[in-house]
């Protein structure tokens, strides 16, 4: 639980049109395949609340990195439990890593990219496609 900070003026680009911007992150987690049963979704502005009980720590993480790594989003507030607090922790993408480095840096290993990589799935689609200012789920 807390508040995350994102890079509101990097990510996914989502809003514009008619459907309101809660509309849109909804769609756009059930378009990921991210099981959102259980959690109540709000945007205010540039900030995405997540309330409820998740059905798994895991897809509390992915759920808060897919709605905060989307254009306009500054911040997500993660109220929401999950059965399985187990929690790894969340890195930010800057200029000149890839997830070797990443991974060498936070698992201790270069080759444990993959971790990362399916970590993040399906938000990440190419383990080659990451961006400065992008949050990554890095599990234990």
């Amino acid at each position: 639980m807390g508040l995350f900070s994102f890079a509101k003026n990097v990510g996914k680009k989502i809003f514009g049109g008619d459907n309101p911007e809660e509309e849109k992150i909804k769609k756009e987690l059930a378009d990921l395949g991210l099981d959102t049963k259980g959690l109540d979704i709000k945007v205010d502005g540039d900030k995405v609340t997540i309330d409820g009980d998740a059905v798994s720590q895991e897809m509390k993480e992915k759920v808060i990195l897919a709605a905060g790594n989307v254009e306009g989003i500054g911040s997500v507030e993660d109220n929401a439990g999950a059965p399985d607090a187990a929690e790894g922790f969340f890195h930010t993408v800057e200029k000149g890593e890839n997830l070797w480095k990443i991974a060498e840096k936070t698992l201790g290993n270069g080759a444990d990219y993959m971790k990362i990589f399916e970590a993040n799935k399906p938000m990440l689609k190419d383990p080659d496609l990451i961006y400065p200012g992008q949050m990554l789920r890095i599990p234990k």
